[in-house]
């Protein structure tokens, strides 16, 4: 059998690859985050402009950001100081914690359906957070994501970020089995899929999972390791997955922010002999 060649984008590192231009401004922010933590005193603006190098207009956007995510705070005439959602907290899980569980469930609302946040640790698909509600039910992990990348939109969002190689080292621990009539089984065309879409669209699995389910997922990634917003419909209906998707993907900025504030007190992924979340994207 002939060995799929990797495409233009899967041969370079998740270093190497452009950020999506809808995520862009969160990197902008995080240049300004890093100038504010090294100042304990707090900083102003213009000390914050002459070290990012970073326009007025997109300087004061990205302060905005942060100040919203809690990140950052106001402590005088355009100066700022490290956010309450990165100082130590005696509460559960701290208040980094608390604004990322805010954020989730308004992004449940706005999209009205679960959503999650997933992440590719140690070589596998793990859900590390999640939030759904009577009108937005999560759907039944009949079979477990780490099984099943291939076949999900927030696995292919996590594969879509990883290099030729670490991919197939994933499908070779996890076949790309059919688990549905849907279900994409050629690792040529899943890497295409992969690399071949703009980087601004959202993943998608149209009941490759489950039957009766359709889902999408935007990558973002907030540290080293692979991650990305889901949400998962359990109804088949494509009209309503594209205009849920066009929210998860503008909304996608403000869950990475939350992620960066909640990443000292993240939750270690789910391990196997935890609980199962009932839970699908």
């Amino acid at each position: 059998m002939k060995q799929p060649q990797p495409t233009h984008a899967a041969r370079r590192s998740p270093e190497e690859r452009p950020a999506p231009p809808a995520l862009e401004s969160v990197h902008q922010a995080l240049r300004v985050l890093e100038v504010v933590n090294r100042y304990s005193g707090g900083v102003n603006l213009t000390q914050i402009a002459r070290e990012t190098k970073l326009p007025q207009l997109v300087l004061v956007r990205a302060v905005e950001q942060l100040v919203r995510a809690n990140l950052a705070a106001p402590i005088g005439p355009d100066a700022y100081a490290a956010g309450h959602a990165l100082l130590p907290s005696e509460t559960d899980g701290g208040e980094g914690r608390g604004h990322l569980r805010e954020t989730l469930a308004w992004l449940r609302d706005a999209v009205g359906a679960a959503v999650y946040v997933a992440r590719y640790t140690d070589g596998e698909v793990a859900i590390t957070q999640y939030a759904d509600g009577p009108a937005a039910p999560v759907v039944e992990e009949w079979v477990d994501f780490r099984a099943a990348a291939h076949a999900s939109a927030l696995g292919k969002a996590l594969l879509a970020q990883l290099d030729h190689d670490d991919r197939r080292d994933h499908l070779s621990r996890h076949p790309l089995t059919p688990f549905t009539t849907h279900t994409l089984t050629s690792q040529r065309i899943l890497f295409l899929q992969l690399d071949g879409r703009p980087p601004t669209t959202p993943l998608l699995d149209l009941q490759e999972y489950a039957l009766g389910t359709v889902c999408a997922a935007v990558p973002i990634t907030a540290g080293r390791s692979p991650e990305c917003v889901a949400l998962s419909i359990p109804v088949p209906d494509p009209g309503r997955l594209k205009q849920a998707a066009r929210i998860l993907q503008g909304e996608a900025a403000a869950v990475l922010l939350a992620l960066v504030a909640a990443d000292s007190t993240r939750p270690a992924a789910r391990r196997p002999e935890d609980p199962i979340l009932s839970t699908s994207a």
